[in-house]
């Protein structure tokens, strides 16, 4: 799952210009990982850690999900997890509780947080399961934040496994 900043993609349909979902999901991708325009509110810390209680509340405390991989950039998050109830409920949850959380922090009104589209792909076996998590916890070491995956604050990379 992918879920971007309100703001932070062009307007214009990416699938209208290109052939595929994959190829629209890897040219929104790499918009929202150069981060030129738009918002980039998850680069505040205070902010990016109420995304990840989020996680990881939607994954301890609600059980809605089982929570594998992710990773908040700084105006996107990608999320690798198992839905426990139907994957609309979960990421209205996920969105609806960061998003009040974030605008408390930020001191923000009337604004839509969260782009209402999201982008999701359901992985079909274990190889695809490993290389999607690789592909989260690298996004900050392949857009030269960090030099490794660990020393990401915000990623499951640098957080202790736990079931």
């Amino acid at each position: 799952m992918t879920f971007c900043l309100f703001g932070s993609l062009p307007e214009w349909k990416l699938a209208d210009n290109l052939t595929t979902a994959g190829k629209a999901f890897r040219e929104s991708d790499r918009i929202l990982d150069a981060a030129k325009a738009g918002p980039t509110w998850l680069k505040d810390p205070r902010v990016a850690n109420a995304v990840v209680e989020t996680l990881r509340a939607a994954h301890h405390d609600r059980g809605l999900c089982e929570i594998v991989g992710y990773v908040v950039m700084s105006n996107h998050v990608h999320l690798l997890m198992k839905p426990k109830v139907p994957l609309a409920e979960v990421m209205k949850w996920i969105k609806g509780v960061s998003a009040r959380k974030a605008n408390e922090i930020l001191r923000r009104t009337g604004s839509p947080f969260w782009r209402q589209e999201s982008y999701d792909h359901w992985v079909r076996n274990w190889d695809e399961h490993l290389r999607i998590l690789g592909y989260i916890e690298a996004n900050p070491v392949k857009a030269s934040l960090v030099e490794a995956p660990e020393q990401w604050p915000w990623s499951s990379a640098a957080a202790p496994r736990t079931s």
